[in-house]
């Protein structure tokens, strides 16, 4: 396998007042491929900082992030959003769909930054509300359906422009333990079938089982040090 994502010595600081609070200090990571990776660790040890570099909505203050072998820590905004549109899927503990869209129009909402023709869009669209086994809720609104369905909805978005990187952020935190497996086990056919390369930041070890493996976060640093490198 190939690594899909590297990160090598990231460092990244936030200032609080006259105060310098570093969150990650020589970081480096490795991420195959098709893998599925839970990261696990207590609030405030840089899991959702190290998501928001990864996915390009946040820079590292030093050190080199790759994707797919080609540097993404030097792109201007324009070429990360270009990236990310691509690349990267995200998928949210809230679902932050839009209320007044139908499912098929939220899905939808990230081709519409591409060059596909409506025909094309709209054939997209119901190929992931099939993967996640909504066709028949396409022209329900959010308030039409229950959380685990809003949550297929934003896994749907989420894969409809047919991203290499899936990046889950406490993806079923709001979702009770039989609806949480339910879409836990769609991720797991995603990464297998589809062979999308998984990221979910969890507290919940039942939801890190369905990972592939499982890496700790503590004060900005994984403890099992040989999984990271």
């Amino acid at each position: 396998m190939t690594d899909l994502i590297r990160l090598t010595d990231v460092e990244k600081n936030y200032t609080r007042g006259k105060e310098k609070i570093s969150i990650f200090d020589k970081l480096t990571m490795r991420i195959e491929q098709g893998d599925f990776v839970a990261i696990m660790g207590p609030s405030g040890s840089g899991k959702t900082t190290l998501l928001n570099l990864l996915g390009g909505t946040d820079k590292a203050d030093k050190g080199a992030i790759e994707f797919d072998g080609k540097r993404i820590d030097n792109l201007n905004e324009g070429q990360l959003t270009a990236w990310r549109a691509a690349n990267v899927g995200f998928i949210f503990q809230f679902y932050n769909l839009m209320p007044i869209l139908t499912a098929a129009q939220n899905v939808e909402l990230p081709l519409l930054l591409t060059k596909l023709a409506p025909k094309k869009r709209r054939e997209n669209v119901a190929t992931a509300l099939k993967i996640v086994g909504l066709e028949d809720r396409a022209k329900h609104r959010p308030r039409e359906m229950s959380g685990g369905q809003q949550q297929r909805v934003a896994i749907a978005r989420a894969i409809v422009s047919d991203p290499k990187l899936l990046l889950c952020d406490e993806p079923t935190g709001d979702l009770d333990r039989t609806t949480a497996d339910e879409i836990l086990g769609t991720l797991q056919v995603l990464n297998r079938d589809l062979g999308k390369t998984i990221i979910m930041v969890t507290h919940d070890a039942q939801a890190a089982k369905f990972a592939k493996r499982t890496l700790h976060l503590d004060k900005g640093r994984f403890e099992q040090a040989e999984l990271a490198a």
